[in-house]
C-alpha cells in the first residue's frame, strides 16, 4: 500500500490545478495549491512537502527560478516539473535548475502519480532506481516506455527496449555478452547463437543511424557500451 503523500502543486492554470488537486486527493494524498511562483516558493519553503509539482511558466516568479531559489536555500524536496515545453533543451534546463524529473503536457495522470510516488519513496527510503536514463541526446523513460533522440521518438520492439534500458543503466561501463544473456534474455547459459549481435545491430540502426556521433559502441573482445562520444 502506498503511503499518503503531501504534495504542493504550483500551477497558474486554475482548471489544471483543480483537476490535479482532486485527482491526488481521490488517490488518498494531501494536495495543496499555489497559483503563482512567489506564493509557491513561500509555501514550499515553509511547508514539509514530500513532492513539489511545478509548472515552468508561472506569474511573478517562473518555475526554474523558484526551483533554483529552493536549492540555494538547501531545500532538498523532490521536484517534478510539469510543462508544455518538451524539447530536449527545455528538459535539460529544467533538470539543471534542480528538478528531479520532467513530464511534458499533455500527460496521463497515472504516469504522473507513478513518478510522484517514485520521488517520494526516494526521499523517504534513500536512492531508488532511476525511471529516466539519459546519455547525450538519447533519453529512455521506463515508466512511459518511451525512447527519444534529439526529442524525436524512436520505435523499439520490447526486446530492443530491454536491451537499450540495460545498456543505458550501465552507461559508460562495458556490458559483456554474459550480462546481456542473463539480464535481457534470462538465459543462464550461452545458446551459441548470434542473437545479441542481431539485436545490437537493429538497435544501432534505430538509435545511431542518421546522427553525427554514435552512442552504442563495441568493445572488441569484451562486449558493448553506451556512451556519448566516439572515444
Amino acid at each position: 500500500m502506498v503511503t499518503a503523500m503531501k504534495i504542493l502543486i504550483i500551477e497558474d492554470d486554475a482548471d489544471a490545478a483543480a483537476y490535479l488537486v482532486k485527482a491526488f486527493r481521490e488517490a488518498g494524498h494531501v494536495a495543496d495549491h499555489a497559483a503563482d511562483g512567489l506564493d509557491g516558493y513561500a509555501m514550499a519553503d515553509a511547508g514539509e512537502y514530500d513532492v513539489l509539482i511545478v509548472d515552468r511558466m508561472l506569474p511573478k516568479l517562473d518555475g526554474l527560478s523558484l526551483i533554483r531559489g529552493l536549492r540555494e536555500q538547501g531545500r532538498d524536496v523532490p521536484v517534478l516539473i510539469l510543462s508544455a515545453l518538451g524539447q530536449v533543451d527545455d528538459r535539460v534546463k529544467g533538470l539543471r535548475a534542480g528538478g528531479d524529473d520532467y513530464l511534458t503536457k499533455p500527460y496521463a495522470f497515472s504516469e504522473l502519480l507513478a513518478r510522484v510516488e517514485v520521488l517520494a519513496r526516494r526521499r523517504r527510503n534513500g536512492p531508488a532506481e532511476e525511471t529516466v536514463y539519459r546519455v547525450g541526446d538519447l533519453e529512455l523513460d521506463r515508466l512511459a516506455h518511451r525512447v527519444t533522440r534529439e526529442g524525436r521518438p524512436v520505435d523499439l520492439q520490447p526486446r530492443e527496449f530491454r536491451l537499450l534500458e540495460y545498456l543505458m543503466r550501465h552507461a559508460g561501463q562495458v556490458v559483456t555478452r554474459t550480462m546481456l544473456l542473463e539480464n535481457v534474455w534470462d538465459y543462464h547459459f550461452d545458446p551459441q547463437t548470434n542473437v545479441i549481435d542481431v539485436h545490437v545491430s537493429r538497435l544501432r540502426a534505430k538509435i545511431d543511424k542518421g546522427f553525427d556521433r554514435p552512442l552504442i559502441h563495441t568493445v572488441r573482445g569484451a562486449g558493448y557500451t553506451v556512451r556519448d562520444g566516439v572515444r
